[in-house]
């Protein structure tokens, strides 16, 4: 078990010095028995909130969530919440309670929380206070609601999102009385804020057992993200997919690197498969544009969820590029480096290896696996990344507007058309991005421009 550190200690013993009982509680002590560092330690305590306060008065305190019991202590080690102990009243919005009540001991505490894995806490000999039997599902891979499961949900209809995302991130199972509730109470996520299901929906995603977590309950995923569901059983019609559309979208997921917007896009990669579902004389199947719509449905849909910009704004950007074939050669390559960037084409190939994971004869007209594709262009990147001078736009030019200005071009649409065409040659492999031969380019151009009929700089 991971020791408390320090700072945390000396709240601890501040609060029993003044003759309250005071424990770590939660996730900090799930990830401690799990061998994990826990991200941060939160206390429950016998002591009302101004007590606690006039108890850790050398501290700056921030009343967090007073109301309901909740202050945190800014430390040297960094924030902790220390809450009450505390039971909930009525949850009239799925989310909030009405009212709390505080209480005197730390089990009745521990029975309002969600489930049995969050519902413990750490005793001062390092006993761990466990009424719910967290320890023994933590250690048979298991999420189990504290309680009846409906009555945990309707508190709290985010639960059902934290429930998958604890099964995804820790790579348990679902407690079947809980899976069902789950099931049963998902319509409870219309009443939660956008902001809130997309954090755990993120979250979710980025578990090793997301693939597995979205095929076993894709209706939930279908409540939050509803242009999923025609994917579910959709059949591709394809020799090069032995799945449907969704177990192909779970399967990708589960192939990429586990980073917020690889998943994201691996989850609407497909989106648009089914709208734009075509299938030739030979009943072969067909997705013309659907990389292009499924940008356009990406965009939609994590501007509803309030996605932060860059990433919606990334996500969409591989989606839409993601059914190209990866560039076999270096001016396709520079083409496509100055189409998107580098970051984004390092992205494109985790995405296509994350695509092609579930296909089988995933070969072209020319007999040549999508593996060795993908090997080839990232052979090709790393190759133009190690040259003296690389170049994939304007901006990384040996020569700028001022030097096209200093060759006696007017201001103007001259200039543009000048470095345009430097770039075209440049991103060809005709030129070298080296100053004094795109000087002298830009001379002849400058001269074919003075010499056209009709033009002149």
């Amino acid at each position: 078990m991971t020791a408390v550190p320090a700072h945390v200690h000396r709240l601890l013993a501040a609060l029993r010095a003044a003759g309250h009982e005071a424990y770590p509680v939660g996730g900090c002590v799930r990830d401690s028995l799990l061998g994990k560092e826990p991200a941060d330690w939160d206390l429950c305590t016998g002591a009302l909130p101004g007590e606690v306060e006039r108890v850790l008065a050398g501290y700056r305190i921030i009343e967090t969530g007073v109301r309901h019991g909740t202050v945190t202590a800014l430390t040297e080690g960094g924030p902790v919440e220390i809450t009450t102990f505390r039971t909930d009243g009525d949850y009239r919005d799925n989310r909030h309670p009405e009212q709390v009540r505080f209480v005197a001991k730390v089990e009745e505490d521990l029975a309002r929380r969600d489930f049995t894995v969050n519902a413990m806490a750490l005793g001062p000999d390092g006993a761990v206070i466990d009424p719910f039997g967290g320890r023994a599902d933590l250690a048979a891979g298991i999420i189990r609601c504290v309680g009846e499961p409906t009555r945990r949900f309707r508190e709290d209809g985010l639960r059902i999102l934290r429930a998958l995302r604890f099964a995804a991130r820790l790579d348990f199972a679902v407690e079947p009385a809980t899976a069902q509730s789950v099931l049963e109470n998902r319509a409870l996520l219309e009443n939660i804020a956008a902001e809130r299901v997309f954090s755990e929906l993120r979250g979710l995603l980025t578990g090793p057992g997301a693939g597995r977590v979205l095929l076993g309950f894709a209706p939930v995923v279908f409540q939050v993200i509803p242009e999923l569901a025609p994917a579910a059983g959709f059949d591709q019609k394809n020799p090069h997919h032995i799945h449907d559309v969704w177990t192909h979208t779970a399967l990708a997921v589960d192939a990429a690197p586990p980073e917020p917007v690889l998943r994201l896009t691996m989850l609407l990669h497909d989106v648009a498969k089914p709208e734009t579902f075509f299938a030739d004389e030979r009943g072969v199947g067909h997705f013309y544009g659907h990389a292009e719509r499924g940008a356009e449905m990406a965009d939609a849909i994590l501007r509803r969820l309030r996605c932060d910009n860059a990433a919606r704004e990334r996500v969409c950007l591989l989606i839409q590029n993601h059914a190209i074939q990866p560039p076999q050669t270096k001016k396709a390559m520079r083409r496509l480096l100055a189409k998107v960037g580098v970051e984004a084409v390092r992205q494109l190939l985790d995405c296509w290896r994350a695509d092609c994971a579930d296909r089988v004869n995933a070969i072209l007209a020319a007999d040549t696996p999508w593996e060795t594709l993908i090997g080839t262009a990232e052979r090709i990147l790393e190759e133009l990344l190690a040259e003296p001078a690389p170049c994939f736009g304007v901006g990384s030019m040996a020569v700028n507007g001022r030097d096209i200005l200093a060759l006696g071009a007017a201001e103007g649409p001259a200039v543009g058309r000048v470095l345009g065409a430097l770039l075209d040659e440049v991103l060809d492999g005709a030129l070298e991005n080296r100053r004094d031969g795109l000087l002298a380019r830009a001379r002849q151009l400058l001269e074919e421009d003075c010499n056209r009929p009709g033009r002149g700089v």
